[in-house]
């Protein structure tokens, strides 16, 4: 049971502390948040409301414990890691039924998200241990008018403190996600949950807690958004303030490793397997009720396979548990129109248009301001290839509904769907900065010269 056992530090009463400075506190606002269980529609939880004085202290414990974290070795920060990460896996049970009372999600779901968290952090401890124990040196006369007397150094180093503002739907592994490759690359860790899904999150930032991290290297804040968001994202105590300060107002949460929005469309091909694409997309449209960043969000279908194709999803619809959910089917609508689709609907809904030509296809896909992800489904590998390349997204998948991972996998979004590259590799790059140091020869000296 949530903040019991193992957690019973982590919460007085009825409120779950906030964490910082490698101890569970109550906050001085002497206030709380109510944490909404979306089946009960009842108070499930209550987290503390940090004040903004509270998110200095917690800025100054951080940037002095980046300091000597960044002088850890490489294969100690590992083993911590890969420690938190066993004991992450090892209460997958309470962390997992934090996240089925805060955020509605299927149990069994609930439960791989806390694994698939684990296996992340192991992954980015052995990725991160290659991935910055390399540099690379360059000689100055690969350059016109040099001769080889200079050597140059260049090396990764931390940025210091990075922030993470995970998203509800995926509260744990979001935020692992960060907490890594962060780490891992020496860096300094602040992260404020989302209100729904904060006490699952405090729950795994327990377990880094138990791994025996430094004190004030790992921090959690809870609270409103309207009263610590922006005093957060404008801290100057951040790496990424700047950065932030351009960006977040238009809806980024996350500068290093950004994958956000998407209206991910599914091109359907004459040769496609119908049955298969029935399935993707059931399974790409209305799993986790549509609450993914890569659902499914329109079909668009070669006009002579249509009929066919939406009584196959039908049918798989009749099947599905819980309310009611719907299929608009749409002739010949604008691309900059879906929303016309939805009508007054409750969700999830998937509309289907009709299109006579792969051209016109690619056009409604490439309509809209994002570019998270997209399929397309035919058996013709050379036009999957072609119209992969064509689509303005920065994921296609062939044959399979729009998914987030393997983790390891790049995870990107083109036009309004994000900056930068997740992906464990891709994250703990973002993560750091290049120094270089550049020996200087008296004279040129060739190697065998």
């Amino acid at each position: 049971m949530a903040g019991t056992g193992a957690f019973d530090e982590i919460v007085d009463g009825e409120v779950f502390k906030y964490y910082a400075d490698g101890e569970w506190r109550k906050s001085n606002s002497g206030k709380s948040v109510s944490i909404i269980n979306p089946t009960t529609r009842k108070v499930q939880y209550k987290v503390q409301a940090c004040t903004q004085e509270e998110v200095n202290k917690v800025m100054e414990a951080a940037k002095a414990a980046q300091k000597a974290w960044a002088r850890t070795p490489l294969w100690k920060r590992a083993e911590l890691l890969h420690k938190a990460a066993a004991i992450l896996k090892e209460h997958r049970a309470p962390i997992a039924e934090c996240l089925v009372k805060e955020i509605a999600k299927p149990a069994k779901d609930a439960v791989s998200e806390v694994v698939r968290s684990g296996d992340l952090v192991s992954y980015t401890a052995e990725e991160g241990v290659r991935v910055l124990g390399e540099g690379k040196l360059l000689l100055s006369d690969s350059f016109p008018g040099n001769e080889r007397n200079k050597y140059c150094l260049a090396s990764k180093i931390p940025l210091g403190v990075v922030l993470a503002i995970p998203p509800f739907n995926y509260p744990v592994n979001l935020a692992v996600s960060k907490i890594a490759p962060a780490l891992i690359a020496g860096n300094a860790l602040v992260l404020k949950p989302p209100t729904q899904g904060a006490v699952a999150a405090l729950h795994m930032i327990h377990c880094f807690h138990l791994a025996g991290f430094p004190k004030g290297l790992i921090s959690c804040v809870t609270g409103k958004g309207s009263e610590i968001g922006d005093f957060l994202t404008m801290h100057p105590g951040l790496y990424w303030r700047r950065y932030w300060h351009c960006h977040f107002k238009e809806g980024w949460n996350d500068p290093p490793s950004n994958g956000t929005r998407g209206k991910d469309a599914c091109i359907v091909l004459e040769d496609a397997d119908l049955d298969l694409v029935a399935a993707n997309i059931v399974k790409g449209g209305f799993s986790y009720s549509g609450q993914r960043c890569t659902a499914v969000k329109v079909v668009l279908v070669m006009e002579s396979v249509a009929d066919a194709l939406v009584e196959k999803v039908n049918a798989k619809l009749a099947k599905l548990k819980g309310r009611k959910s719907h299929l608009a089917v749409a002739f010949g609508s604008r691309p900059s129109r879906y929303e016309d689709l939805l009508g007054g609907a409750l969700g999830p809904v998937l509309p289907v248009i009709r299109i006579s030509s792969v051209e016109e296809g690619i056009h409604h896909c490439n309509a809209s301001n994002f570019g998270l992800q997209g399929c397309v489904f035919t058996r013709d590998i050379n036009k999957a290839i072609m119209i992969a390349d064509a689509m303005e997204t920065g994921t296609v998948q062939i044959n399979s509904a729009p998914a987030r991972g393997p983790d390891h996998f790049p995870f990107q979004g083109l036009k309004d769907s994000g900056i930068g590259s997740q992906g464990i590799t891709n994250s703990i790059n973002m993560m750091t900065k290049v120094k270089s140091t550049v020996i200087n020869l008296p004279a040129p000296s060739y190697t065998m010269g």
